[in-house]
Protein backbone atom coordinates (compact mmCIF):
# COMPACT_ATOMS: atom_id res chain seq x y z
CA UNK A 1 0.00 0.00 0.00
CA UNK A 2 1.28 3.44 -0.92
CA UNK A 3 2.09 5.57 2.13
CA UNK A 4 0.85 9.11 1.55
CA UNK A 5 2.17 11.88 3.77
CA UNK A 6 0.62 15.35 3.60
CA UNK A 7 3.18 17.93 4.70
CA UNK A 8 1.69 21.20 5.92
CA UNK A 9 4.49 23.74 6.15
CA UNK A 10 3.87 26.39 8.80
CA UNK A 11 5.82 29.06 10.64
CA UNK A 12 5.11 32.01 12.91
CA UNK A 13 7.45 34.44 11.16
CA UNK A 14 5.31 35.42 8.19
CA UNK A 15 6.54 38.84 7.11
CA UNK A 16 3.17 40.24 6.05
CA UNK A 17 0.89 38.67 8.67
CA UNK A 18 2.94 37.23 11.56
CA UNK A 19 1.31 34.34 13.42
CA UNK A 20 -1.40 34.00 10.79
CA UNK A 21 -1.77 30.24 11.24
CA UNK A 22 -2.88 30.71 14.85
CA UNK A 23 -5.48 33.40 14.17
CA UNK A 24 -8.91 32.41 15.52
CA UNK A 25 -11.65 30.95 13.32
CA UNK A 26 -14.89 30.04 15.14
CA UNK A 27 -13.10 29.35 18.41
CA UNK A 28 -10.19 27.33 16.96
CA UNK A 29 -6.96 28.27 15.25
CA UNK A 30 -6.82 28.72 11.51
CA UNK A 31 -4.33 25.85 11.42
CA UNK A 32 -6.72 23.49 13.19
CA UNK A 33 -9.55 24.43 10.84
CA UNK A 34 -7.30 23.66 7.88
CA UNK A 35 -6.21 20.31 9.33
CA UNK A 36 -9.90 19.47 9.79
CA UNK A 37 -10.39 19.95 6.05
CA UNK A 38 -7.39 17.80 5.18
CA UNK A 39 -8.78 15.04 7.40
CA UNK A 40 -11.93 15.01 5.25
CA UNK A 41 -10.21 13.54 2.19
CA UNK A 42 -11.31 10.04 1.20
CA UNK A 43 -7.77 8.74 0.71
CA UNK A 44 -5.75 7.46 3.65
CA UNK A 45 -2.91 9.80 4.53
CA UNK A 46 -0.69 10.84 7.42
CA UNK A 47 -0.89 14.58 8.04
CA UNK A 48 2.27 16.21 9.38
CA UNK A 49 2.72 19.84 10.41
CA UNK A 50 6.25 20.76 9.33
CA UNK A 51 7.68 23.80 11.07
CA UNK A 52 11.13 25.09 11.83
CA UNK A 53 13.43 24.28 14.72
CA UNK A 54 13.40 27.97 15.67
CA UNK A 55 12.26 28.78 19.20
CA UNK A 56 9.54 31.06 17.88
CA UNK A 57 7.88 28.02 16.31
CA UNK A 58 7.71 26.04 19.57
CA UNK A 59 4.10 27.22 19.82
CA UNK A 60 3.31 25.33 16.61
CA UNK A 61 4.65 22.14 18.16
CA UNK A 62 2.24 22.78 21.04
CA UNK A 63 -0.63 23.40 18.63
CA UNK A 64 0.14 20.22 16.68
CA UNK A 65 0.10 18.24 19.92
CA UNK A 66 -3.24 19.83 20.80
CA UNK A 67 -4.70 19.02 17.37
CA UNK A 68 -3.33 15.49 17.60
CA UNK A 69 -1.14 15.37 14.51
CA UNK A 70 2.64 14.82 14.22
CA UNK A 71 4.97 17.81 14.09
CA UNK A 72 8.28 17.75 12.24
CA UNK A 73 10.91 20.37 13.09
CA UNK A 74 13.48 21.31 10.47
CA UNK A 75 15.13 24.12 8.53
CA UNK A 76 13.50 27.55 8.73
CA UNK A 77 14.39 28.69 5.22
CA UNK A 78 15.03 25.42 3.33
CA UNK A 79 11.50 24.10 2.93
CA UNK A 80 12.65 21.56 0.33
CA UNK A 81 14.81 19.95 3.00
CA UNK A 82 11.95 20.18 5.48
CA UNK A 83 9.59 18.31 3.13
CA UNK A 84 12.18 15.71 2.22
CA UNK A 85 13.21 15.00 5.80
CA UNK A 86 9.57 14.83 6.93
CA UNK A 87 8.85 12.34 4.16
CA UNK A 88 11.78 10.21 5.28
CA UNK A 89 10.81 10.32 8.94
CA UNK A 90 7.23 9.25 8.32
CA UNK A 91 8.01 6.58 5.73
CA UNK A 92 6.38 8.30 2.78
CA UNK A 93 6.14 6.80 -0.67
CA UNK A 94 4.41 9.97 -1.78
CA UNK A 95 4.60 13.47 -0.28
CA UNK A 96 1.83 16.00 -0.79
CA UNK A 97 2.82 19.63 -0.30
CA UNK A 98 -0.01 21.78 1.00
CA UNK A 99 0.99 25.12 2.56
CA UNK A 100 -0.63 26.27 5.78
CA UNK A 101 -1.97 29.42 4.13
CA UNK A 102 -4.76 27.40 2.41
CA UNK A 103 -7.42 27.09 5.17
CA UNK A 104 -10.28 26.99 2.65
CA UNK A 105 -8.79 24.18 0.56
CA UNK A 106 -11.47 21.82 -0.75
CA UNK A 107 -10.75 18.20 0.25
CA UNK A 108 -12.50 17.10 -2.94
CA UNK A 109 -9.82 18.84 -5.01
CA UNK A 110 -7.09 16.99 -3.11
CA UNK A 111 -8.93 13.75 -3.85
CA UNK A 112 -9.22 14.67 -7.53
CA UNK A 113 -5.45 15.08 -7.84
CA UNK A 114 -4.82 11.91 -5.83
CA UNK A 115 -7.33 9.98 -7.94
CA UNK A 116 -5.37 10.94 -11.05
CA UNK A 117 -2.06 9.98 -9.45
CA UNK A 118 -3.31 6.53 -8.45
CA UNK A 119 -5.06 5.98 -11.77
CA UNK A 120 -1.71 6.58 -13.47
CA UNK A 121 0.54 5.16 -10.77
CA UNK A 122 4.11 4.74 -11.95
CA UNK A 123 3.62 7.11 -14.88
CA UNK A 124 4.38 10.42 -13.17
CA UNK A 125 6.90 11.75 -10.66
CA UNK A 126 4.97 14.95 -9.93
CA UNK A 127 1.22 15.58 -10.19
CA UNK A 128 -0.17 18.99 -9.33
CA UNK A 129 -2.89 21.53 -10.04
CA UNK A 130 -0.76 24.70 -10.13
CA UNK A 131 1.22 24.78 -13.38
CA UNK A 132 -0.86 26.31 -14.72
CA UNK A 133 -3.41 26.88 -11.95
CA UNK A 134 -7.14 27.04 -12.64
CA UNK A 135 -8.86 26.71 -9.25
CA UNK A 136 -9.16 29.75 -6.96
CA UNK A 137 -5.84 30.53 -5.29
CA UNK A 138 -5.59 28.58 -2.05
CA UNK A 139 -6.45 25.13 -3.44
CA UNK A 140 -2.80 24.17 -3.93
CA UNK A 141 -2.02 20.46 -4.31
CA UNK A 142 1.42 19.16 -5.30
CA UNK A 143 2.10 15.41 -5.17
CA UNK A 144 5.61 14.04 -5.57
CA UNK A 145 7.15 10.64 -5.18
CA UNK A 146 9.97 10.28 -2.67
CA UNK A 147 12.34 9.55 -5.56
CA UNK A 148 11.25 12.83 -7.15
CA UNK A 149 11.69 14.93 -4.04
CA UNK A 150 15.01 13.23 -3.29
CA UNK A 151 16.33 14.13 -6.75
CA UNK A 152 15.24 17.74 -6.25
CA UNK A 153 16.79 17.74 -2.75
CA UNK A 154 20.13 16.56 -4.16
CA UNK A 155 20.22 18.84 -7.19
CA UNK A 156 18.40 22.08 -6.32
CA UNK A 157 20.60 24.97 -5.25
CA UNK A 158 18.91 28.30 -5.96
CA UNK A 159 17.32 30.10 -3.01
CA UNK A 160 13.84 30.10 -4.55
CA UNK A 161 14.10 26.34 -5.19
CA UNK A 162 14.92 25.64 -1.55
CA UNK A 163 12.45 28.14 -0.10
CA UNK A 164 9.45 27.09 -2.22
CA UNK A 165 10.16 23.31 -2.29
CA UNK A 166 8.95 22.37 -5.77
CA UNK A 167 10.22 24.91 -8.36
CA UNK A 168 13.21 22.74 -9.28
CA UNK A 169 10.75 20.01 -10.25
CA UNK A 170 8.29 21.99 -12.35
CA UNK A 171 11.04 24.15 -13.84
CA UNK A 172 12.76 21.01 -15.21
CA UNK A 173 10.17 19.03 -17.19
CA UNK A 174 13.02 17.26 -18.98
CA UNK A 175 14.12 15.66 -15.71
CA UNK A 176 10.72 14.74 -14.25
CA UNK A 177 7.49 13.21 -15.54
CA UNK A 178 4.95 15.92 -14.74
CA UNK A 179 1.15 16.06 -14.93
CA UNK A 180 -1.09 19.04 -14.24
CA UNK A 181 -4.76 18.66 -13.33
CA UNK A 182 -7.13 21.40 -14.43
CA UNK A 183 -10.52 22.31 -12.97
CA UNK A 184 -13.15 20.06 -14.54
CA UNK A 185 -15.54 23.01 -14.66
CA UNK A 186 -13.44 24.35 -17.50
CA UNK A 187 -12.98 27.67 -15.73
CA UNK A 188 -9.91 29.57 -14.57
CA UNK A 189 -10.39 31.51 -11.34
CA UNK A 190 -6.74 31.40 -10.33
CA UNK A 191 -6.21 35.12 -10.93
CA UNK A 192 -9.66 36.37 -9.95
CA UNK A 193 -10.47 34.56 -6.69
CA UNK A 194 -8.25 34.46 -3.63
CA UNK A 195 -8.87 31.88 -0.87
CA UNK A 196 -5.38 32.02 0.65
CA UNK A 197 -4.04 34.09 3.56
CA UNK A 198 -1.18 36.55 3.46
CA UNK A 199 -2.76 39.89 4.37
CA UNK A 200 -5.22 41.14 7.03
CA UNK A 201 -7.94 41.39 4.37
CA UNK A 202 -7.46 37.70 3.57
CA UNK A 203 -8.09 36.82 7.20
CA UNK A 204 -11.26 38.93 7.26
CA UNK A 205 -12.44 37.16 4.11
CA UNK A 206 -11.66 33.64 5.36
CA UNK A 207 -13.17 34.27 8.78
CA UNK A 208 -16.42 35.47 7.20
CA UNK A 209 -16.59 32.50 4.80
CA UNK A 210 -16.30 30.13 7.76
CA UNK A 211 -18.93 32.02 9.73
CA UNK A 212 -21.31 31.88 6.77
CA UNK A 213 -20.80 28.24 5.73
CA UNK A 214 -19.20 26.13 8.47
CA UNK A 215 -22.06 25.97 11.02
CA UNK A 216 -24.44 24.40 8.48
CA UNK A 217 -21.88 22.41 6.45
CA UNK A 218 -18.45 21.77 7.96
CA UNK A 219 -17.17 20.20 4.72
CA UNK A 220 -18.25 23.11 2.52
CA UNK A 221 -16.78 22.96 -0.96
CA UNK A 222 -15.12 25.35 -3.36
CA UNK A 223 -18.43 25.54 -5.20
CA UNK A 224 -20.19 26.43 -1.94
CA UNK A 225 -17.78 29.33 -1.46
CA UNK A 226 -18.30 30.53 -5.03
CA UNK A 227 -22.08 30.39 -4.56
CA UNK A 228 -21.73 32.40 -1.36
CA UNK A 229 -19.67 35.04 -3.16
CA UNK A 230 -22.25 35.28 -5.93
CA UNK A 231 -25.02 35.86 -3.42
CA UNK A 232 -22.94 38.20 -1.25
CA UNK A 233 -20.45 39.98 -3.52
CA UNK A 234 -19.43 42.25 -0.67
CA UNK A 235 -17.55 39.28 0.82
CA UNK A 236 -15.64 38.77 -2.43
CA UNK A 237 -14.64 42.43 -2.40
CA UNK A 238 -12.93 42.17 1.01
CA UNK A 239 -9.66 40.82 -0.43
CA UNK A 240 -10.27 41.04 -4.18
CA UNK A 241 -7.57 43.69 -4.46
CA UNK A 242 -4.99 40.97 -3.79
CA UNK A 243 -6.39 38.44 -6.27
CA UNK A 244 -3.59 37.11 -8.43
CA UNK A 245 -0.83 38.35 -6.13
CA UNK A 246 1.64 35.55 -5.37
CA UNK A 247 5.34 34.94 -4.86
CA UNK A 248 6.02 34.56 -8.58
CA UNK A 249 5.95 38.34 -9.00
CA UNK A 250 9.33 38.70 -7.30
CA UNK A 251 11.07 36.00 -9.39
CA UNK A 252 9.88 36.41 -12.98
CA UNK A 253 13.45 36.99 -14.12
CA UNK A 254 14.49 33.65 -12.58
CA UNK A 255 11.58 31.43 -13.62
CA UNK A 256 11.41 29.74 -17.02
CA UNK A 257 7.90 28.27 -16.89
CA UNK A 258 6.00 31.12 -15.21
CA UNK A 259 5.14 34.38 -16.98
CA UNK A 260 3.79 37.75 -15.96
CA UNK A 261 0.27 36.58 -16.79
CA UNK A 262 0.34 34.22 -13.81
CA UNK A 263 0.90 36.89 -11.17
CA UNK A 264 0.10 40.49 -10.32
CA UNK A 265 2.23 43.14 -8.73
CA UNK A 266 1.17 45.09 -5.68
CA UNK A 267 0.17 48.72 -5.95
CA UNK A 268 1.97 51.30 -3.82
CA UNK A 269 -1.16 51.53 -1.70
CA UNK A 270 -1.16 47.77 -1.01
CA UNK A 271 2.54 47.63 -0.21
Amino acid sequence: MTKVVIVVQARMSSTRLPGKVLLPILGETLLKRMIERLQMIKHEATIVIATSDSEQDDILQTEADKIGVPCFRGSLDNCLDRHYQAGLKYGADVVIKIPSDCPLIDPRIIDDVLDFYFAHKGEYDFVNNLHPATWPDGNDVEIMTMACIEKAWKEASRKLELEHTTPYIWENPGKFRIANIEWSAGKDYSMSHRFTIDYPEDYDFIKLVYEELYPAKADFSCDDILSLLESKPEIYEINSGYAGVNWYRNHLDELKTVGAGQTKTLSNKQV
